[in-house]
């Protein structure tokens, strides 16, 4: 066994045991679900950065700024850009909501705001899209695997699923929090010990953005004709206002200033981390410019340009990175499934303890969804687009409209969920336009907007 695997074995058998060591605290649904309302802002800063470092930002972000140069900061930055929104507009809003009428779950939001059948419309599409998003997490810890062990990329992705189902099935959103906390240490360490290194070893910031890099390679604006650079804006800022996930951890903020300072923080914090993965992967261009794999860039270059020990740390940052938000999508799947759809709609009579039960079960359905997924698709990148283009294209607009805006009901939230994923499907499958602004993303959201404010006028003329 190697040093770099031995480390990656002890660190994945110490955050399981921290897991399960927090898990005998959780009681009640309450402490799975939203920590009993009692996070601090250290621990929701901590939990939902690492949340939102994982394997697109770390391992697709370096992947992308390899190709492309350092436009790929966007990648992060527009899910910083994100964050800030649900610090100061969206998340205050919804915490007193969810404070006053016990709510736990995005589900619960709509339902209180639209009826049921939205709830149970969102539930259905958040569940399955989820799965994408876990296997792109999976995608990225079996790549460190297989560039550190030499382990088949089957083998890897049913190993990160083990480490991260685990520790969450057993505690929920308390025991994902304390884990957080640990593996945002780690991550941080590791990548700031090893970007100037290698960098270094590249030969500095004027040989990796030199003549012969691709064109655009050092323009922070550059989009090349697949998704990259400021145009992830589009595809991923909407998401990270309204993500599930991340809205039932801003539930969990003990009040309205803590979410603020947490999310708030966060938000800046991964603006700066967003430079550090497309830094690496230029540097990796630079010297190894023959990788055509975009999913092993980062592990390749932290293994073969960094000292044995710091390469150990840097790749257990990374890891860290793909297991802490691998368990924010399994909260998404827990939650969705129980509370969402089988408390709603199957069992309103469940116990808490069936409910938990239910759960956990749907956390292990989910990540066995997820493997078998992640052996499907090729790149980060290509699962991650999946389920940022149907979240923004199903649930921006319901969750923003029913905040903001008194007259809208069920109609409304309706007519946006059919008509943006109806228009994100057919950009995405059909048309494959090469213009932005028909990007599957782009189209699934303004198609989402104006359906929902075509049927708020016409309705609003019926009642004159």
């Amino acid at each position: 066994m190697t040093v770099h695997l031995a480390l990656l074995v002890g660190y994945s058998v110490a955050l399981v045991a921290l897991g399960l060591w927090i898990a005998r605290r959780v009681r009640s649904s309450a402490d799975f679900f939203v920590a009993g309302r009692a996070l601090t802002a250290p621990l929701l800063f901590s939990t939902v950065l690492a949340a939102n470092i994982g394997a697109g930002t770390t391992i697709g972000a370096a992947g992308v700024g390899y190709r492309d140069g350092i436009s790929a900061w966007w990648w992060n930055g527009a899910a910083a850009i994100g964050s800030l929104g649900l610090a100061f507009v969206v998340g205050p809003r919804i915490w007193r909501i969810a404070s006053t009428h016990n709510l736990y779950t995005a589900g619960d939001f709509l339902e209180w705001r639209y009826g049921r059948p939205v709830r149970g419309a969102i539930a259905s599409l958040i569940w399955l899209g989820t799965l994408s998003i876990l296997a792109g997490q999976l995608i990225g810890g079996a790549a460190i695997l297989t560039v550190v062990a030499h382990v088949p990329r089957e083998a890897g992705v049913i190993v990160s699923a083990l480490v991260m189902t685990t520790y969450f099935v057993a505690g929920g959103l308390l025991s994902s929090a304390w884990v957080n906390a640990v593996q945002l240490v780690v991550i941080t360490i590791g990548f700031v010990v090893a970007v100037p290194i290698v960098v270094g070893r590249a030969g500095g910031l004027s040989t990796i953005t030199s003549a012969t890099v691709p064109a655009g390679f050092g323009d922070f604006f550059y989009s090349s004709g697949s998704r990259s650079g400021w145009t992830f804006l589009m595809l991923l800022g909407p998401a990270f206002v309204i993500s599930p996930g991340l809205l039932q951890k801003a539930y969990g903020a003990v009040n309205e200033r803590t979410l603020r300072v947490g999310i708030g923080g966060q938000a800046v914090a991964q603006a700066l981390f967003a430079f550090l993965p497309p830094l690496l992967g230029m540097a990796a261009r630079a010297t190894n410019p023959h990788i055509t794999d975009m999913n092993v860039v980062l592990p390749t270059v932290l293994l073969e340009q960094l000292p044995l020990t710091i390469g150990a740390l840097a790749l257990a940052a990374v890891y860290s990175a793909e297991v802490s938000t691998c368990d924010a999508i399994l909260f998404m799947l827990a939650t969705s499934l129980s509370q969402d759809l089988y408390k709603r709609f199957w069992r309103p009579d469940a116990t808490d303890r069936q409910l938990l039960r239910v759960a956990r079960i749907a956390a292990v359905a989910g990540a066995a969804g997820g493997i078998v997924l992640a052996l499907r698709l090729q790149t980060v990148v290509d699962a991650l687009g999946i389920f940022y283009t149907l979240l923004g294209a199903s649930l921006f607009v319901p969750v923003l409209g029913g905040l903001f805006v008194r007259a809208a009901g069920m109609l409304e939230a309706i007519a946006a969920i059919v008509a943006g994923v109806s228009a994100a499907l057919a950009s995405r499958f059909i048309a494959h336009p090469p213009l932005w602004w028909l990007d599957a993303s782009v189209t699934g959201l303004a198609a989402s907007a104006a359906a929902f404010l075509i049927v708020l006028a016409v309705r609003g003329r019926s009642k004159l």
